[in-house]
């Protein structure tokens, strides 16, 4: 009897152990909203690591989000981008949001920082999700076109 109650609390307590596995330490955090969206954030991370190896890096930590700017842009009038990102931060998805009123046919690329060609697909009504979870964290450009004129291009960062 004794054995079995021992064996039944080292099993429990080994159980407990697992339950660790998505815990961190930030000294504080947060929602900020105002007129152009909203953030998460945290800050302080108290313990975090990066492995580097020769396919890419990792690095651990609470979020890890896409920052992008708009690198160049035609003064077009008739078409309306926007590049957004939700959740707010992400890791794996992209959404490209396109509003307009003229019926084009635009496509994007996706570029590494090398300029090597990652991914090049036709845009599909007003949003387009494009997948970057597979994706190393670097600096990439998304190029945005009506045929053969370049409309953006935006630099992605992803943490």
């Amino acid at each position: 009897m004794k054995h079995t109650i021992l064996t039944i609390t080292g099993l429990l307590l080994i159980g407990l152990n697992g339950l660790k596995a998505q815990d961190a330490i930030p000294t504080t955090g947060g929602n900020a909203t105002g007129v152009g969206g909203s953030a998460s954030y945290t800050v302080g991370q108290v313990i975090y690591t990066t492995n580097t190896g020769t396919s890419g890096s990792v690095a651990q930590g609470v979020q890890q989000p896409y920052e992008i700017s708009v690198v160049s842009g035609i003064g077009d009038n008739k078409i309306n981008l926007s590049c957004s990102t939700y959740p707010n931060p992400t890791t794996d998805k992209l959404t490209l949001r396109i509003e307009t009123n003229e019926n084009l046919n635009l496509t994007y690329q996706l570029f590494d920082i090398t300029g090597k060609l990652l991914e090049s697909k036709k845009v599909e009504g007003s949003e387009t999700n494009i997948s970057m979870g597979s994706l190393t964290p670097a600096i990439y450009f998304l190029k945005v076109s009506d045929g053969a004129k370049e409309v953006k291009t935006f630099k992605i960062i992803k943490n």
